[in-house]
């Protein structure tokens, strides 16, 4: 169901148990798979989008079993339109944050979500400063800034770049996405170092990678990216391969002081 940055995947999909001092952690970063809930084909079995077409039952089964495991009373959604919008959340909402691509938050327990099929999710965190960021990097958004823009945000609130760690989760990978080359023309653009080579030998985007790029560049250096391929791995949702299907998601929150 979820794995994180305390956790990792033995041999067959195995869990390691998590290092001891896992809950003394300042901030906690989890990305969720599709294996462990209750949602009936197409979106079999972790879905935890309620706009996808799913049964709402399922859906709320799903978040709360999230939740449960996570020890969170709620996880913080956002509406997630292609924009570079970044929103700071100061308390918890029932509803998702509205016309947004990005959330910020200093409230130590308040749990960020990002809902992703093939975009990339990034988890961003300074703990010194107790400032995190949950930001939903699909092609439409990393090309319009929405990575800088949330820095940005962090910075304000006392984040240093140098301070802030990221992690880069499972996405369409380069190998895989293709698009057109005009398309990938005006991502690399805006986004120097996403434009590849496929597999079969098209024009592709590897979004995860420019990504990596422009945070070096802001001066974010603890990078961590997850090199696992939405489109390949079938342990994964994925909107490129399945078209009608679920949603996983990337959950980040401030532990507490």
């Amino acid at each position: 169901m979820a794995s994180d940055d305390s956790s990792e995947s033995g041999p067959g999909g195995a869990a390691v148990p998590a290092p001891a001092d896992v809950d003394k952690r300042p901030v906690r970063m989890v990305f969720t798979s599709r294996k462990g809930g209750v949602s009936q084909e197409p979106f079999d079995s972790f879905n935890l989008a309620d706009h996808v077409g799913d049964d709402a039952h399922a859906v709320a089964h799903n978040r709360a079993r999230l939740a449960h495991v996570l020890g969170l009373e709620r996880i913080q959604g956002m509406e997630q339109l292609p924009t570079n919008t970044v929103t700071v959340v100061r308390e918890p909402s029932a509803e998702p944050i509205a016309v947004t691509d990005a959330v910020v938050t200093t409230v130590p327990g308040l749990a960020l979500g990002v809902l992703v099929a093939g975009c990339v999710p990034v988890l961003l965190a300074d703990p010194n400063a107790g400032v995190c960021a949950a930001v939903h990097a699909g092609r439409m958004g990393a090309r319009n800034g929405i990575v800088p823009r949330t820095v940005e945000k962090m910075r304000e609130l006392g984040a240093g770049p140098h301070a802030i760690q990221a992690l880069l989760g499972p996405a369409a990978s380069g190998k895989n996405y293709e698009v057109p080359p005009a398309m990938a023309a005006d991502v690399e653009k805006h986004l120097p170092g996403a434009r590849t080579t496929t597999t079969q030998g098209t024009t592709g985007l590897d979004i995860r990678a420019g990504l990596v790029r422009q945070l070096m560049g802001l001066g974010v250096t603890a990078i961590e990216a997850d090199p696992r391929c939405t489109i390949a791995e079938k342990d994964f949702f994925s909107y490129r391969r399945e078209g009608r299907t679920g949603r996983p998601s990337g959950v980040i929150w401030l532990a507490g002081k």
